[in-house]
């Protein structure tokens, strides 16, 4: 299965939250990653959203067929991103839009084995896979990626 954790692009500040829309910034990030998604996704990536409005929006610079998900909201724990993700068992791809620091903490605890303060950047990526070797599973990093570069 790969994983693909994105956090949303550049926000607005202010109340309430889950209304604050991207920035103009925000808007290129979100556009310059969906490019490289683009051209990187496997076909039938299934993927799920936060419900708030900058969330929404960084996914919409990439496609409109995708699944909103309250379980990811912010302040989801990485438990509820990993069930919602279906990881590690899901067949194909699957890609998180959502945010920080809960899309930190999943990439620190696949990788590390244990929840962590890991920074991501606005409109960033990490790409996951989880490979089986005979009896065990190990988890790889195949990106990690910032807007900047893609």
């Amino acid at each position: 299965m790969d994983l693909i954790l994105w956090r949303h692009a550049d926000a607005e500040d202010g109340s309430p939250d889950m209304a604050r829309s991207l920035t103009e910034k925000g808007q290129k990030q979100a556009a310059q990653m969906a490019r490289w998604l683009r051209g990187h996704l496997p076909k039938g990536t299934r993927i799920l959203v936060s419900p708030a409005t900058r969330a929404q929006q960084t996914a919409l610079a990439l496609t409109e067929e995708f699944h909103t998900v309250r379980e990811i909201a912010p302040g989801a724990s990485y438990a509820s991103v990993l069930e919602a993700a279906g990881w590690p068992d899901a067949k194909g791809a699957v890609l998180v839009v959502g945010h920080q620091p809960t899309l930190g903490h999943v990439a620190a605890l696949l990788l590390s084995g244990a929840p962590a303060e890991w920074a991501m950047k606005k409109g960033a990526i990490y790409w996951l896979t989880n490979r089986a070797r005979g009896d065990q599973s190990e988890v790889v990093l195949k990106a990690a990626l910032s807007p900047e570069l893609a």
